[in-house]
């Protein structure tokens, strides 16, 4: 076995690297940008070796960097993780050349599968069901508009080097091709440095599960089992989980058996995922071979208790796989949430900063594979895990060179029931401030009817949130007990403020037990009984609540029942009132005398200012372009600008007809959120 491993790359799956070669006894070496001089892969590793500037471009990517840290550190392996250098074929050839091994397939399996459109080729090749469309590279727009006319609309404009939802575009018509194609062209040659791209035909309703699977080199191969990946949005995965509730055991063992013939075509060694798109029939279709560690690869590890990043070791250091086909087991269910820097109420836009706060919820171990790192046997019925693969830490930074994962939150327990409503509790619990944050997001999926069901496709985000996401509103039972909620809060500041030292007997200050409590825009006259059992509290139509909880004064999380329902709610006080956030939503809350109440309602409305005549920057970012000039008149819809953040282009169009009045950026300018680019008569 190895002694020492490098790990070619930097966040959460650096972090996971680390974890399993320290389990297995390896010495671990770490590479670093300028940007990460401080990151938490950084002080994790035993070694660690700088490589250059903040651009992935001048440092991560580099194949001659990384080649001479391992030379100065002796690393007899290296783990490339995902993205950056983990499917370049170039990067595998020079390892091999030095006599350094790769944790990861041969260099010709890189070459072969890494390439969209050898890929499909080999895999119809091996009999495995693949998408209508072009094979062949494209020239310019004009060819994609003729190509894509003759496959038949919606199309996929896809960077045939692509990967995690870049370069890649859904065309429904001429003008979205000529359009999408340059756009897709410039997004791939900036993340990969390889601008060709591919189309094919764009399934509607469609589902995307993937097989994992892992092979060595004496002629094994396995697949263990599938994750289903379809709540997506721009194409980059957000949720995902396995199994899937749409497969039954025949498509399971059918795709499975396909993948593992593709990856024994090209003699595919290590730990590879085969991506399907499968329509509601449940016909799949060949997507990609990803030749490298998936980012969601810890809900196969939940449920089949297999260590991959350990199986990808042994394996690269020749060592055959420790079990066959019939020794995988599914065991119970896995969720992942994907926690990225962006603003969901900003259209996902990027948001980079300082973590001011980052607690995420105690990591739990059970099931089949232990939280990180470690082994068990089959979980008692009702167990829950929860794990939390991460490269941050409180105080640390986003940095806008990458990609903007902040950690990846995952959830076991015996069904898919139990699965996500372990995961809606650790989101609830997850306390995160200092930048803008999908948490509401991912907590409104977990709530949503149609997720539960299972009814789900890689339209989701798009048919279930058309306009965007604005929050979540309560309602109901929900409402009442966030009130409930409240009022205990207000009962236990008010208790303390009457508690003053040295008063004279009979003058000790009374907490009045009438109260209405106002959440959001609902408002609730309450009656609050402080009890040796808790803060009961009635509501004006005679019904009650009764709380109960360890929460203080100061604490950010209520941990507590109301009623019969446990709960965890985010609690913050601000000026005027406190703010709960609980399952997506985020609310203000005031808790006022009834008097107060009525001189409240007389109150006028502050309107916000109107910024309709400007355009302003909607994240953090780069002006690429732009697109008009002063005294322009625009229509809506028009392409104003490009901004370019988180190493996705952002197309910024106007909103309505109007007359460009001052241009305040151009293209190079760095510009912050809310900054005005451009003003309107």
């Amino acid at each position: 076995m190895f002694k020492k491993l490098l790990i070619a790359n930097r966040g959460e799956i650096a972090c996971r690297v680390i974890k399993t070669a320290r389990k297995m006894g390896i010495t671990t070496v770490a590479v670093y940008s300028d940007a990460d001089r401080n990151a938490l892969h950084v002080k994790m590793a035993d070694e660690a070796v700088h490589i250059g500037p903040a651009p992935a471009a001048e440092s991560y990517i580099v194949i001659d960097k990384v080649m001479q840290a391992i030379r100065d550190t002796g690393a007899e392996a290296v783990h490339p993780g995902y993205g950056f250098l983990s499917e370049n074929r170039k990067f595998a050839e020079a390892l091999e050349a030095e006599g350094v091994a790769f944790v990861g397939p041969p260099a010709t399996a890189i070459e072969q599968m890494g390439d969209k459109i050898t890929s499909k080729k080999i895999a119809a090749e091996a009999g495995v069901s693949t998408v209508p469309g072009h094979m062949g590279l494209i020239a310019d727009a004009e060819e994609a508009v003729k190509i894509s006319g003759e496959i038949g609309y919606p199309v996929m404009l896809k960077a045939s080097a692509g990967g995690g939802g870049k370069g890649m575009r859904i065309a429904w018509d001429e003008s979205e091709v000529r359009e999408g194609f340059q756009a897709s062209k410039n997004e791939a040659a900036s993340s990969f440095g390889d601008d060709r791209m591919f189309i094919e035909k764009f399934v509607t309703q469609p589902r995307h599960i993937e097989i994992q699977v892992l092979a060595d080199a004496h002629g094994n191969a396995v697949y263990l089992g599938e994750r289903e990946c379809s709540i997506q949005r721009r194409n980059q995965k957000v949720i995902e989980e396995a199994p899937s509730p749409f497969l039954d055991e025949a498509t399971r063992k059918a795709m499975g058996e396909q993948a593992v013939a593709l990856a024994q075509a090209v003699g595919y060694t290590s730990a590879g995922t085969v991506e399907f798109i499968v329509d509601g029939e449940r016909n799949f279709y060949f997507l990609e071979m990803n030749t490298r560690l998936q980012v969601e690869h810890p809900v196969t590890e939940l449920i089949t208790g297999v260590d991959l990043v350990e199986q990808m070791i042994r394996v690269a250091a020749g060592e055959p796989l420790p079990f066959s086909q019939e020794d995988v087991t599914l065991t119970g269910w896995a969720m992942e949430s994907r926690l990225y820097a962006e603003d969901p109420y900003r259209g996902f836009l990027p948001s980079i900063g300082r973590l001011v706060r980052y607690r995420p919820p105690e990591e739990i171990a059970a099931g089949p594979l232990l939280a990180n790192d470690r082994w068990q046997g089959e979980a008692p019925a009702g167990e829950t895990a929860v794990r939390n693969d991460t490269g941050v830490f409180e105080g640390g930074e986003i940095s806008m060179y990458y990609d903007p994962m902040i950690a990846k939150l995952c959830t076991w327990a015996p069904d898919r029931a139990g699965a996500i409503e372990g995961m809606r509790n650790a989101l609830d619990g997850f306390e995160l401030e200092g930048i803008g944050h999908n948490l509401p997001f991912l907590a409104a999926v977990m709530d949503h009817p149609r997720f539960t069901s299972g009814n789900i496709t890689t339209a989701f985000i798009e048919e279930e949130y058309p306009d965007g996401f604005g929050g979540v509103t309560p309602e109901g039972n929900d409402l009442q007990h966030l009130a409930a909620v409240a009022a205990h809060m207000k009962m236990l500041k008010e208790d303390r403020a009457a508690r003053i030292s040295g008063t004279m007997p009979n003058h000790s200050r009374r907490v009045a037990s009438d109260w209405v409590v106002f959440v959001g825009s609902q408002s609730f006259p309450v009656h609050i009984d402080e009890t040796d059992f808790g803060t009961e509290v009635t509501f004006e139509d005679g019904s009650h609540l009764k709380v109960n909880s360890d929460w203080h004064l100061g604490d950010r999380l209520f941990r507590g029942t109301v009623g019969d329902r446990p709960m965890i709610v985010k609690t913050e006080f601000i000026r005027g009132g406190a703010r709960l956030r609980y399952r997506g939503a985020d609310l203000k809350v005031v808790v006022r005398t009834p008097r107060q109440a009525e001189l409240a309602a007389l109150m006028p409305e502050k309107l916000p200012p109107d910024t309709s005549r400007l355009l302003l920057c909607p994240m953090p970012g780069l002006i690429v372009k732009v697109d008009v000039s002063e005294g322009d008149e625009v229509q809506e819809g028009q392409a104003l600008c490009t901004v370019e953040a988180m190493k996705m282009e952002n197309i910024l169009r106007a909103e309505k007809k109007g007359v460009v009045a001052k241009i305040n950026a151009g293209p190079g300018d760095s510009l912050s959120v809310d900054d005005v680019i451009m003003e309107f008569e």
